[in-house]
């Protein structure tokens, strides 16, 4: 387990957690527009640090933030299923399956996409920081 508690982010990931959580599972009809605003608020936070408005972070909690509101369309209900394992994953554990997915965007990778790189992009394990760091060393985030 890797528990990121000494940086914001994963506080702002953990109250996403929670918020959605309650949301979905109790029934807490707020919840998921709690969820909504913290994620605002998250990557306002990024932004206030200097990250720009394409930086990898903000564009995780863009994703993120586009993912609930599909979610609130019924028949897309099940997406804030997957988005509440997805995010308790990233808190217990550093494994976030949104940033890695984005991570093979062709505006975030250099080179082509392959089978290989699609392969060590979701079985490199969990570490601290930065994913693209880890990842792709020719990369600076």
């Amino acid at each position: 387990m890797i528990l990121e508690y000494r940086t914001m982010a994963w506080w702002y990931w953990l109250a996403t957690v929670a918020t959605l959580g309650t949301g979905i599972a109790a029934g807490w009809e707020p919840g998921v527009y709690t969820a909504m605003l913290l994620t605002v608020l998250h990557g306002h936070y990024f932004v206030v640090r200097g990250y720009g408005l394409t930086s990898f972070p903000l564009q995780v909690r863009i994703a993120y933030l586009l993912l609930l509101v599909a979610g609130l369309w019924s028949p897309l209900a099940f997406i804030h299923w997957l988005q509440l394992a997805g995010t308790t994953v990233r808190v217990l554990f550093a494994y976030c399956f949104l940033a890695r997915t984005l991570s093979l965007m062709p505006w975030n990778r250099q080179g082509p996409l392959d089978w290989q790189r699609v392969w060590r992009t979701y079985a490199t394990p969990p570490t601290r920081g930065s994913f693209l760091q880890a990842f792709d060393t020719s990369r600076a985030v």
